[in-house]
């Protein structure tokens, strides 16, 4: 985009043209083809969620403010609050293949003013990770943010120690924007933050992308993929850059 100025010949933003502050996240359900996203529900969700998670050695709760937790009362205790917050507002994944739900994941510091939304508290049990069910809830919630609710930025942090949520967010699309140093304190350690985001305009390649790697033909009889979500998205950027 070329730059613009004001009548003082300084720089200055694009124009948005008719902006209005977009809608928050509300309870309807998310549905894929592996893979369903319902609002957290600490009755229907609760015991499923702790058994799930029982099958971690508690190296999935290394970088998450809370857990692990030494008992499903305690876990349930978590739960109910999260799951009465707005904000964040919490998902529970569930995983179509056994019915059950198998991971959380919530989208924060929701900023409908300015189009600015967060997704975060992404915790998969050992059962959903490494899925095409896990892939699809985050495209899922992506498609969701920007296709019907209108936002403009979809942001991704993390404990820049964390190098497999690093990676993640690279594998899904998200840019890279730099480190916040210092910025958090949780389990009475630092947390220097590694900030990640999507933007409107580059949704449409990485929907196109998703959708290609999501489709029943990228995977074998045995569920191996045939071409890799990273590579599909390099494709459709290169692309969108040309057009």
């Amino acid at each position: 985009m070329g730059e613009r100025t004001n009548s003082f010949g300084q720089p200055i933003g694009f124009p948005i043209a008719d902006w209005s502050p977009r809608q928050r996240p509300s309870r309807e359900v998310l549905e894929g083809r592996y893979c369903r996203l319902e609002r957290l529900d600490p009755v229907r969700h609760t015991a499923e969620l702790y058994e799930a998670n029982s099958a971690d050695d508690g190296r999935g709760w290394t970088y998450m403010a809370y857990g692990p937790f030494s008992s499903q009362d305690e876990y349930a205790e978590w739960v109910k609050k999260v799951a009465a917050s707005q904000d964040p507002f919490f998902y529970t994944v569930i995983d179509k293949r056994s019915g059950r739900a198998a991971g959380v994941a919530s989208l924060m510091r929701i900023d409908p003013v300015n189009g600015v939304i967060e997704v975060g508290h992404i915790k998969y049990s050992p059962a959903l990770q490494r899925t095409i069910g896990a892939t699809e809830a985050m495209y899922l919630l992506m498609q969701y943010v920007f296709d019907e609710l209108g936002y403009r930025r979809y942001e991704w942090k993390c404990d820049s120690l964390n190098e497999p949520s690093k990676a993640a967010a690279v594998r899904l699309g998200f840019t890279y924007e730099g480190l916040f140093r210092q910025a958090v304190v949780y389990k009475g350690r630092n947390r220097d933050t590694a900030w990640f985001s999507i933007i409107d305009r580059e949704w449409p390649a990485l929907k196109s992308a998703y959708e290609q790697w999501l489709a029943p033909t990228n995977f074998d009889a045995d569920g191996r993929q045939r071409r890799r979500l990273s590579d599909l998205i390099s494709e459709a950027r290169a692309v969108a850059s040309r057009s």
